[in-house]
């Protein structure tokens, strides 16, 4: 039993079917769609389509793969998306179940998804995402088959490295100089940071220097002094060329104000627990629950769980994912996984590469997961 989310050209897959974003008529458009026809080849398999004929909304139907790899394709007429409660979901997770049945009623070992309705009908991603994994993890605890999500298509098809250029830098980074560090002390330190370039660097004041950045001695100490001025404020200190700290606007009478507003809000959660805390950051961003558990992919029971006990204690995993889902910040992701009893270590891949997304602002699970899945990593969630 298997389930990996997979960036790829779904008609490049190598299982027994794919399944095909149909439409309800014998006709194929744009997408998906497209690509599996003039991979098949257009006229044989529009012409067992036309066999089968009209059929309704999250309806199933399975013809030969013809020219593509698959032996088959299951055709599964997504629903479009109106507003959500005009019985979309049902239809989706019909297209899910039906194509999971009929692959297994047909012999299949290992069948290839793309995110059903997510692009031309206009389902959400968040929300397809999270019937899909629901859908494909049910399945699978009562039968054995590969399931592949394919999340891009065809003309969105890229290596990791493409959307991401820098990340393998960052993990080089943070990950080696964390190493190097280890095993040499500061002599490391030093020359590693001398390599690098001065005029991009930052150093995060609220909590000192930012733990990810490698700084000679003499820059650190100097920094770290002006560090106690802003105390935890949440602003960023740039270091120019003369390795020279300018605190600058840290002494405006207003941002002052809001700075110690801010800490004086943290100091009345210091107590709170994971789920007190979790609470508190969404309903300050102003997010609502269910924007939170389908960001992060978890179903709505679980989140349920989690707000009707104040000691609820998650698994990292879900931690993280739930970090993602109310779009913290670095700082207020660390703050979140303490209360849990987890910290992000500089000597794991996994989370080196997570901590990149958050720094970013890159509030997506697919995202995250297939960054993983492509270097090997466990992924949060297949």
């Amino acid at each position: 039993m298997a389930f990996k989310i997979v960036r790829n050209d779904i008609t490049k897959m190598l299982v027994d079917a794919v399944v095909n974003t149909a439409n309800e008529e014998p006709i194929y458009s744009s997408g998906t769609d497209m690509a599996i026809y003039k991979a098949a080849g257009e006229e044989l398999l529009l012409a067992e389509r036309k066999k089968i004929g009209f059929m309704n909304e999250g309806e199933v139907a399975i013809t030969p793969g013809f020219n593509l790899p698959a032996k088959y394709i299951i055709h599964a007429v997504s629903p479009c998306y109106i507003d959500g409660a005009s019985g979309e979901e049902g239809k989706l997770r019909q297209c899910y179940r039906r194509s999971l049945k009929l692959a297994y009623e047909n012999g299949c070992k290992s069948i290839a998804f793309p995110l059903i309705a997510t692009g031309n009908f206009g389902y959400p991603k968040e929300e397809g995402m999270s019937i899909a994994v629901e859908e494909i993890k049910s399945f699978l605890l009562l039968h054995d088959m590969f399931v592949y999500l394919v999340v891009f298509d065809m003309e969105s098809t890229r290596l990791g490295l493409d959307f991401y250029p820098d990340l393998e830098a960052y993990i080089d980074h943070n990950y080696v100089c964390e190493k190097g560090e280890e095993e040499y002390g500061d002599r490391y330190l030093g020359s590693v940071t001398r390599e690098l370039p001065r005029d991009d660097r930052y150093i995060q004041t609220r909590k000192g220097i930012d733990e990810h950045l490698a700084y000679p001695k003499e820059e650190i100490e100097e920094c770290v002094s002006l560090s106690s001025l802003v105390m935890s404020a949440p602003s960023i200190m740039k270091c120019p060329e003369t390795a020279e700290c300018s605190v600058g606007t840290f002494f405006d009478d207003e941002l002052w104000e809001i700075n110690e507003t801010a800490l004086n809000e943290r100091i009345k959660h210091l107590s709170d627990t994971f789920q007190q805390y979790l609470l508190y950051l969404i309903e300050s961003k102003g997010l609502t629950n269910t924007e939170v558990y389908k960001r992060a992919i978890i179903t709505k029971q679980l989140f349920s769980k989690i707000k009707k006990n104040s000691e609820y204690h998650p698994d990292k995993m879900t931690a993280m994912r739930l970090c993602v889902g109310a779009k913290l910040n670095l700082d207020e992701t660390k703050d979140l996984l303490a209360r849990a009893g987890y910290a992000l270590s500089p000597c794991d891949k996994r989370d080196i590469i997570f901590s990149f997304f958050i720094e970013r602002e890159i509030y997506d699970m697919i995202e995250i997961d297939i960054a993983l899945e492509e270097r090997g990593l466990p992924c949060f969630i297949s």
